[in-house]
């Protein structure tokens, strides 16, 4: 039986075919998304828009927050960072407040880029391993 929607359907394998590394990849990307369509909301005095995707990049940096292992410092260290990301969206969807957005949204573009370079990296290592064999 054939999928209705083609688009759906990869978005589905995507994410079932995923390593750990780029699900987290993922659920920065979606965050991001999230804040900037709320952002939207908050300037088009949209509150069901804003208030969907708060919620939305909420749900996705309490995920993050669960899944965290924090048995290294590394770990608390994000955990306290999520924990705030958290905290302060919840205050801009209270505020009503883009610049906060803006604030929790750097916060995240840096995490997704850094663990973007953490992903390459590994794979050049594992590549570079791989053809000395």
């Amino acid at each position: 039986m054939a999928m209705k929607n083609p688009y759906q359907a990869y978005r589905q394998n995507s994410v079932n075919t995923a390593t750990p590394g780029e699900l987290t990849l993922m659920l920065y990307n979606g965050a991001i998304k999230f804040m900037k369509l709320a952002k939207k909301g908050m300037e088009d005095e949209n509150i069901e828009l804003k208030n969907t995707n708060l919620i939305k990049a909420q749900k996705i940096v309490q995920e993050l927050m669960v899944t965290l292992d924090t048995s290294h410092d590394v770990g608390k260290s994000m955990m306290t960072m999520y924990d705030y990301m958290n905290r302060r969206l919840i205050e801009a969807n209270i505020k009503n407040d883009p610049a906060i957005v803006e604030d929790v949204e750097g916060h995240m573009v840096e995490f997704r880029d850094t663990w973007k370079q953490v992903i390459q990296s590994n794979r050049q290592q594992a590549f570079a391993t791989g053809s000395q064999a």
